[in-house]
């Protein structure tokens, strides 16, 4: 739903910039979720690659935290209110929560699916921004998937 007084004609008609916000905000979900889980894990994990893994995931949930703004301002850039709750990410979201602290290898394994899961909802959403037009949303998207993949495969190089 719009949420100014002034219209917004930017070039994109309001379907589909309606329809771009609705995905950008499963990934404001998926990254925000992601973000939690991998602070978490930066927090709790413990072992013989501790140093390592609590630097990797510092690294990875700053990145995510600027990632978390970017998606949320391109969202209102869109004229759309942009989630900002636990309930409304825990119902957008396709990562699942771990309550738990698991083994070191567990929570690499888990963040390598967390960060292909990011990847794939990016992809999801490129389609309605690319037919729409909408080259900022396109560029955004391109460089979640680039950096979640890259994330993924240095993560999962860490199992082999």
């Amino acid at each position: 739903m719009n949420q100014t007084s002034q219209p917004i004609d930017i070039g994109i008609d309001t379907a589909d910039r309606e329809a771009i916000a609705a995905g950008l905000s499963r990934l404001l979900a998926d990254s925000y979720t992601l973000y939690l889980k991998t602070h978490n894990f930066h927090w709790n994990v413990t072992g013989p690659m501790f140093n390592t893994l609590h630097l990797m995931f510092e690294t990875q949930y700053t990145e995510l935290a600027a990632a978390v703004d970017e998606i949320a301002e391109r969202i209102r850039a869109l004229g759309h209110p942009a989630p900002g709750s636990y309930a409304a990410y825990a119902k957008l979201t396709s990562i699942n929560e771990e309550e738990a602290v698991p083994a070191a290898e567990t929570m690499i394994a888990q963040l390598v699916a967390g960060q292909e899961t990011v990847a794939r909802t990016a992809r999801e959403v490129f389609p309605t921004a690319e037919k729409a037009g909408d080259e900022p949303t396109a560029d955004l998207l391109t460089q979640r998937m680039q950096i979640h993949e890259k994330n993924a495969w240095m993560l999962r190089s860490m199992l082999a």
